[in-house]
């Protein structure tokens, strides 16, 4: 099982539904030395899904006072490779330590 930190659309439960078949127990936690800006999506199937044609995405600013509130989720390899195809190609997935000292995967400005 993997970590995957979300501070966005990943947290509507139409949206796990759709992505996993299931919806996912979180966690509280932050992404410290970030901000969100808004990102204009252009898959019809992503906007269709969330309900939303901008989302936000998570920009290094290596500013500690840069905090993003989100959930930790548990994902199966195959669920993550499903994250994976679900992220605008704006995204790139990293995996970095929380706020709370666990490491998770997180989707930001890549």
């Amino acid at each position: 099982m993997s970590r995957l930190f979300s501070y966005g659309t990943l947290q509507q439960p139409e949206v796990q539904l759709a992505t996993y078949g299931r919806l996912l127990d979180g966690q509280v936690d932050t992404l410290v030395g970030y901000r969100l800006e808004q990102l204009v999506i252009d898959d019809p199937n992503v906007v269709e899904l969330s309900g939303k044609a901008v989302h936000t995405i998570a920009k290094a600013t290596g500013d500690p006072g840069d905090r993003i509130p989100g959930k930790v989720f548990e994902l199966s390899e195959a669920e993550l490779q499903s994250t994976d195809a679900y992220e605008a190609t704006a995204y790139s997935r990293i995996e970095i330590a929380l706020e709370s000292g666990r490491n998770a995967f997180v989707y930001v400005a890549g």
